[in-house]
């Protein structure tokens, strides 16, 4: 299994696309990593589906849960 995969998201401040790299290891984790562009701070949200897809989601640190 792929440990890193590439991802495209959308700084939920800038709305600029950045491309990221989200480890197979923070499924069912949430972490945060400044935006390459705007600089403020996004949460990344990942998760695995039961195929073992990855996917993430993204907003900012004042949206609520």
């Amino acid at each position: 299994m792929e440990s890193l995969k590439e991802q495209i998201v959308g700084c939920p401040y800038c709305g600029e696309a950045i491309e990221v790299l989200i480890d197979h290891q923070e499924a069912g984790h949430q972490y945060i990593e400044d935006c390459q562009v705007c600089c403020r701070p996004i949460i990344f949200d990942v998760t695995v589906d039961a195929l073992g897809n990855l996917s993430v989601t993204v907003r900012d640190e004042n949206d609520a849960y």
